[in-house]
């Protein structure tokens, strides 16, 4: 099975006419486009254009046509309204970090309960042509509106796994969108290599589902849980908190590790509502045999009230900041 979004390639862009109007110009579209000498595909109601044309063409239908009557989609998106299409356009950018991997990873620490560390979380960090930091939202905001999530969640998984090679002993949480995912064994194939190709020990990484409570398609989640752990990886799910849905569809591919949603974290220590959601995580990670780790802790009283409360590992500001290379265990602000 193929990926749809491995590669980025120009974008084509399929237009739909609808109206009376439109339609009776249809033969005028059709004429311009060949005058032009623009590459097409069409039907009776729809052009399929490359990109890099469509600025001409629009102006053409703006001319000419009643735009309220025209959509408009890609390969990867769904339709709509030739309004939008100013804003897509101008998301391109994204296109361009990919396609150069402007991308470096930041290393989190990740500490045990006996002060020790245990790894670290690796994050991505993007730069625009001019080395200005683009926020990693804005980066995968602009990635999911043009279709091009799998490539960038890609890059960022293989730059990842080459950042943890430069570790010892110790683990490599790295991220990734289960949703960006088509095929596992098509589309996970290259991490795969990748980390066999620089002699990364599976057991040292674990890939972590972002934004857990929003996964939709459980067994999808299931195949891909299902794959790592086959090829000798671990895995973590974040931003558990209340309720444990997604746990309790989970059934027999419990995680490694689950990370308490650091909402429930923030000022832990005087919320006793925060603390009856925290402790009943704590039990259901003991009965699964899962291992609790409490990220987002800002404060020394946040800290020792989860460390007291029997969490095992421990990630945050308090502990130590996302830095360009790995700190040591003297290094850490705790």
């Amino acid at each position: 099975m193929g990926c749809q979004g491995c590669t980025v390639t120009d974008l084509r862009y399929t237009f739909q006419l609808s109206g009376e109007h439109n339609l009776s110009l249809i033969d005028a579209v059709y004429e311009f486009l060949k005058r032009n000498e623009i590459p097409v595909d069409q039907t009776n109601r729809e052009i399929t254009l490359p990109e890099h044309h469509v600025p001409e063409v629009i102006n053409f239908f703006e001319d000419h046509l009643d735009i309220e009557q025209i959509l408009f989609k890609t390969e990867q998106t769904e339709w709509t309204t030739l309004s939008e299409l100013g804003n897509f356009l101008e998301l391109s950018w994204i296109d361009e970090i990919i396609l150069q991997e402007r991308v470096e990873c930041h290393y989190q620490p990740i500490i045990r309960s006996d002060g020790m560390l245990f790894g670290y979380e690796l994050l991505a960090r993007f730069k625009d042509a001019e080395g200005k930091a683009i926020f990693p939202n804005e980066a995968f905001d602009a990635a999911r509106s043009r279709g091009r999530l799998y490539a960038l969640d890609r890059m960022c998984r293989m730059a990842a796994v080459r950042h943890a090679a430069r570790l010892e002993r110790v683990k490599a949480f790295i991220n990734f969108i289960p949703t960006s995912i088509y095929s596992p064994e098509f589309c996970l194939r290259s991490t795969m290599q990748l980390a066999s190709k620089l002699n990364v020990d599976p057991q040292q990484l674990v890939f972590e589902v972002v934004e857990t409570e929003q996964v939709d398609d459980v067994q999808h989640l299931k195949d891909i849980l299902t794959y790592y752990k086959e090829k000798g990886f671990m895995y973590a799910l974040d931003d558990m908190g209340e309720g444990f849905s997604t746990l309790e569809m989970l059934t027999g591919i419990e995680p490694h590790y689950m990370k308490l949603d650091r909402k429930y974290v923030t000022d832990i220590h005087e919320d006793q509502e925060k603390q009856r959601v925290a402790l009943q995580f704590l039990t259901q990670a003991r009965k699964m045999g899962t291992v609790p780790l409490a990220e987002g802790i800002e404060t020394e009283q946040e800290y020792n009230w989860l460390k007291e409360s029997g969490y095992v590992l421990f990630q945050g500001y308090y502990i130590g900041r996302p830095q360009p290379e790995p700190a040591t265990i003297d290094a850490l602000n705790f």
